[in-house]
């Protein structure tokens, strides 16, 4: 492919894209447009290095990369998880790290370790399926939820949650506690598939910078 061609990001709104574009800016990759907080535009160009960026939504952002509308997303590894999209996972970013973990009331760790049939809420019932089918062997009943998760167990709709944990105050507050840990999240980089052999070169460039600018090893 021509030189002349765009390499597309799909950016997560919020933190993420804050972070993801403050790290492209100490490799040297600015986007000056979209530091303006009044702009009603959607996509946003470097001209010089021939980048376009766009913002969407979480969950968004594996849809765009697989289907080719951006050759790069930066999402969080939940997302990656729960979408399970066909797509490269490049790049751990280092940041917004936090835990995906099951947690409830203190009395429901019983009810894990004796592999109960139990209710479980999540906003992410592809991840809750995943561990407590195939990592724990326990049948479940998952209940998604769009909202508070952590009402769940409170008003007696689940016996715990999988849910994301950054800091547990929210869960303490609440009388519920991290019981198991699924996974650590942070923040990732994916690449479409097609896009990962055409534009091979400017693409490892792109990773070998942000490595070294994040001091990881290959």
């Amino acid at each position: 492919m021509s030189e002349e061609r765009y390499l597309t990001f799909a950016l997560g709104k919020g933190r993420l894209a804050k972070k993801t574009l403050e790290l492209f800016e100490k490799i040297g990759i600015t986007c000056e447009e979209m530091k303006d907080k009044d702009t009603r535009k959607l996509i946003f160009v470097n001209e010089e290095y021939k980048l376009r960026f766009f913002l969407a939504k979480g969950p968004d952002v594996p849809t765009y990369v697989e289907y080719g509308a951006a050759d790069i997303g930066v999402v969080g590894k939940d997302t990656i998880l729960e979408e399970n999209r066909n797509v490269y996972e490049v790049l751990d970013l280092g940041f917004g790290k936090c835990r995906m973990c099951v947690c409830g009331p203190a009395s429901a760790r019983e009810l894990l370790k004796h592999h109960e049939r139990i209710r479980v809420a999540s906003k992410y019932p592809n991840i809750a399926r995943e561990y407590f089918y195939n990592k724990k062997h326990q049948t479940v009943d998952i209940i998604k939820l769009n909202g508070s998760v952590e009402l769940g167990p409170l008003v007696e709709l689940s016996d715990v949650i999988v849910d994301i944990v950054e800091t547990g105050s929210t869960l303490k507050e609440n009388g519920l506690e991290v019981l198991e840990e699924v996974c650590p999240l942070s923040a990732r980089m994916i690449v479409n598939p097609v896009s990962m052999q055409m534009e091979a070169d400017r693409i490892r460039k792109l990773v070998g910078a942000i490595r070294e600018q994040l001091k990881i090893q290959p």
